[in-house]
């Protein structure tokens, strides 16, 4: 049901948009309201506010591209998320543009980024190490859980973070949806990242 929903509130925030929800889920073209929405902010928003969710866990679906939070065995949120440049598989190596799977934490916020916000993943953890140094290559960092660019340059590109994935091996989520994350997970927060 959860998964449903998240598809359905998908369905109307690139609606409301001013998008043509695609056929395939991962493509699809922005009219002239689209950007005004991604950039806009909620003015109900208060950055000092206390979370209205107990998360106990975020787990992300990499083939459904629907990030969850939990709150003990049950999903109380989902959002749609768009992945590496290669989504498919684990992450290897700096430059790979795939996105870690594995069980890591939240070990820091950014409340500065050049996205709006960020939560940094703990990848690499240390098999990620281990495996990257024994095939003698970097295993990259910075994998963060964030909302849009903080710039946009152009109605197409609501449409490519609408309905690609875009990332360096991050996980990005509409502003809506990480002002709610961000509100609602802190820090030691577990991240169960799966295929």
């Amino acid at each position: 049901m959860i998964r449903n929903l998240a598809l359905a509130w998908f369905g109307l925030a690139a609606a409301l948009a001013g998008a043509e929800p695609p056929q395939d889920g991962r493509t699809g073209d922005a009219s002239a309201g689209a950007l005004s929405l991604a950039l806009s902010d909620s003015s109900h928003y208060t950055p000092d506010a206390p979370p209205e969710l107990r998360v106990d866990l975020i787990r992300v679906i990499k083939h459904e591209r629907i990030l969850y939070l939990l709150s003990g065995d049950h999903p109380v949120r989902a959002y749609p998320v768009a992945l590496g440049d290669q989504p498919v598989g684990h992450k290897k190596r700096e430059g790979d543009e795939r996105t870690p799977e594995g069980r890591y934490v939240i070990d820091w916020r950014n409340p500065d980024s050049r996205f709006y916000r960020s939560l940094h993943i703990s990848y690499p953890n240390e098999a990620d190490r281990a495996r990257a140094e024994a095939e003698g290559v970097d295993p990259g960092g910075m994998i963060m859980i964030h909302g849009w660019p903080n710039t946009l340059e152009s109605e197409d590109e609501i449409a490519r973070l609408l309905y690609t994935d875009w990332t360096n091996g991050c996980i990005a989520v509409p502003n809506t949806a990480m002002r709610e994350i961000w509100e609602s997970v802190p820090v030691g927060t577990p991240v169960e990242i799966l295929p």
